[in-house]
């Protein structure tokens, strides 16, 4: 499925949304790209998952920042594969470094620079303790099995729409309303 389709398909399924995350959190190694980094030389020419590309530009379109949390413990490489992809200059923010703290740092750090709550969060990443330490910060974690798609992508604005309105009830305020 081209680029543009999956685009077009997105960014239809985010008019569907009343509320729509502020920032779309993504891990690198098997959630946008089938792979571990470190077990790849910088001279390699990577790839993405197949929906990744048309995901990262709907989300560009919508005007929604998205960014990088990583524990790869070879940023260097990573950073040169999103430079071969052309995607590099697409991520507000690109917390890749190695860490025992299953990205709760990279969190902080994210949200230190950009200054978006937790709540205002979606995440994507392929292992679980990730997704539940990320969970309690209280950003909404998906667990992705073989990378981010367009099916997991909705399940993701499914389960932050319900979570924004279940702390609406709760007495909670102001999400990102729909563009």
């Amino acid at each position: 499925m081209g680029d543009e389709r999956v685009k077009t398909e997105v960014l239809q399924t985010i008019n569907l949304f009343q509320v729509l995350p502020k920032l779309v959190v993504f891990d690198l190694d098997y959630t946008i790209w089938p792979f571990y980094c470190e077990c790849h030389s910088k001279r390699e020419m990577p790839s993405l998952y197949p929906h990744v590309k048309g995901i990262l530009y709907a989300l560009k379109d919508k005007g929604i920042d998205v960014a990088i949390a990583s524990r790869s413990p070879t940023p260097d490489i990573a950073k040169t594969f999103l430079d071969k992809l052309g995607i590099q200059s697409m991520f507000v923010a690109q917390e890749i470094f190695s860490s025992w703290t299953h990205k709760t740092e990279h969190f902080q750090r994210i949200h230190r620079r950009t200054k978006i709550p937790y709540t205002d969060m979606l995440f994507f990443d392929d292992e679980d303790r990730n997704i539940k330490a990320i969970n309690n910060m209280g950003a909404t974690s998906i667990l992705v099995e073989n990378g981010v798609n367009q099916q997991a992508f909705r399940q993701g604005l499914v389960e932050f729409s319900q979570k924004s309105k279940a702390s609406e009830k709760a007495g909670s305020s102001g999400k990102n309303k729909k563009k």
